[in-house]
């Protein structure tokens, strides 16, 4: 009988704990409703409380960047707070300059909403939308990348500039209970406003590229939010060089496809594109060809570990030493340059020290989170 009883009286303990914890969470946490001044009372929401802010804001149809999806490891949803939340969290101080950290600056997935707050918000993330696609293709350009084309349905139309990104909204699936978002460069040209071009590479472990490379199916369904980024050519007459890795390829391939339709081709173009062996390397024939039709524009394809069997005949070693090389004796020292990065932060670090070699101080890059 003591058998039998034990475990009844062990189950509804715990039973009874977990219905307290339930209870007491909710009355300890339940902040109410709360309002956001936004930009000074331009738009006020009321909404309930204890959510993060980032969140919240979405789900209001405002949408602040997030290469991460809300999971404080990219930095990129930066508000302005002029309120008092409390100091700054640990999860936010990595990604913050004293100066920004003076003008109250904080990450909007890191904050609660207990209280009333006011903050700030550019101008622009107003126009930023949420689209539902149609997943057109998906094909294999490399082995562990994937070129996912996207028919945009409601509304059937986008705008961005050449270099920015979206974020792609991945559903639930297996573990994965609620949905999330992450950031990909649109690797397509703006002028086909009707479709966007994503290159996501398999990244073991990571929520959107696992779903990506084995869920996803032609015909889906799918939504974006977008565009954002400050990632685009400025209009200058400087050289440029663009250096890129992997799916770094997308907003340089994007930017380079916009200047070729609209006739900006008198600026010298020095693309560098970095991978390990030939099995890595995609476009290669895109960029060859716009080479011969386009004599100021330069693409260097460097492999940094060829194979024996890949026969390999361009350019050798790791893409910063191909840059330093170049620099130093191919590309003119006497005109003004401006650089372009896409890839990991190691890679955009080694080009940046690169850069700072030649003088080169006009960097513009797209780091991975």
């Amino acid at each position: 009988m003591e058998i039998i009883v034990a475990p009844l009286v062990v189950s509804i303990i715990s039973s009874a704990l977990a219905l307290m914890i339930v209870i007491v969470d909710g009355v300890v946490n339940n902040y109410g409703e709360v309002e956001i001044d936004i930009n000074n009372g331009k738009k006020k929401l009321k909404v309930k409380g204890g959510a993060p802010l980032l969140h919240t804001l979405s789900s209001a149809g405002i949408f602040v960047p997030s290469a991460c999806g809300g999971r404080g490891s990219c930095g990129a949803c930066k508000v302005k707070v002029l309120s008092d939340v409390g100091p700054h969290l640990p999860t936010e101080l990595p990604y913050m300059s004293k100066e920004e950290m003076a003008e109250n600056i904080r990450l909007a997935c890191q904050i609660k909403l207990k209280k009333d707050i006011k903050i700030y918000l550019p101008e622009e993330l107003f126009n930023i939308k949420k689209f539902r696609g149609i997943v057109e293709s998906i094909k294999d350009v490399t082995y562990d990348i994937k070129e996912l084309r996207i028919r945009l349905v409601e509304p059937n139309e986008i705008n961005f500039k050449a270099g920015q990104y979206v974020q792609l909204v991945i559903p639930p699936y297996e573990n994965i209970k609620e949905p999330t978002q992450r950031a990909y460069s649109i690797s397509s040209s703006p002028s086909d406003k009707n479709h966007i071009e994503l290159l996501i590479r398999l990244v073991p472990g990571g929520i959107a590229t696992t779903y990506v490379h084995k869920y996803m199916k032609e015909g889906d369904v799918v939504e974006v939010v977008g565009p954002f980024g400050e990632f685009y050519m400025r209009e200058t007459n400087a050289d440029m060089i663009m250096v890129a890795g992997g799916s770094g390829m997308a907003p340089i391939k994007s930017i380079i496809l916009d200047m070729w339709e609209r006739g900006i081709t008198e600026r010298n173009v020095w693309y560098f594109f970095g991978a390990r062996s030939k099995r890595d390397l995609y476009y290669v024939e895109l960029f060859q060809e716009l080479e011969k039709r386009w004599p100021k524009f330069h693409f260097i394809p460097a492999l940094s570990d060829p194979l024996p069997e890949d026969d390999w005949q361009g350019e050798t070693g790791l893409i910063t030493n191909v840059l330093d090389k170049y620099l130093a004796t191919v590309i003119p020292q006497d005109t003004p340059k401006e650089g372009y990065l896409c890839g990991s932060p190691g890679m955009i670090n080694a080009c940046v020290q690169v850069f700072d070699k030649y003088g080169i101080k006009d960097v513009y890059y797209d780091k991975f989170a």
